[in-house]
């Protein structure tokens, strides 16, 4: 089962790629990247230079041994992170 939540979050990034992210005042490490996709709109753009793309990760992460299922969101117009989902 899997929660929606939309929380800011901060992440490192390796080679472009989610490396660690800060979610709930708690350290994650992401073990490995199961799944990138880009979703782009005309809509979202704020300029011209903007492409106006969501980049989507479907992560493995922990904060400590147990590890989750997380789905991360990068903004490019505001350059902001969510946390989007967990998995249980």
């Amino acid at each position: 089962m899997s929660r929606i939540y939309g929380d800011p979050i901060e992440v490192w990034t390796r080679d472009g790629e989610p490396a660690r992210f800060v979610w709930r005042d708690r350290l994650y490490v992401v073990r490995r990247a199961l799944d990138h996709w880009v979703t782009s709109r005309e809509w979202w753009k704020i300029s011209e230079a903007d492409p106006g793309e969501r980049r989507f990760w479907r992560v493995e992460a922990s904060p400590g041994k147990d590890v989750g299922t997380y789905e991360l969101r990068f903004d490019t117009a505001s350059g902001g992170w969510l946390m989007l989902r967990a998995w249980d």
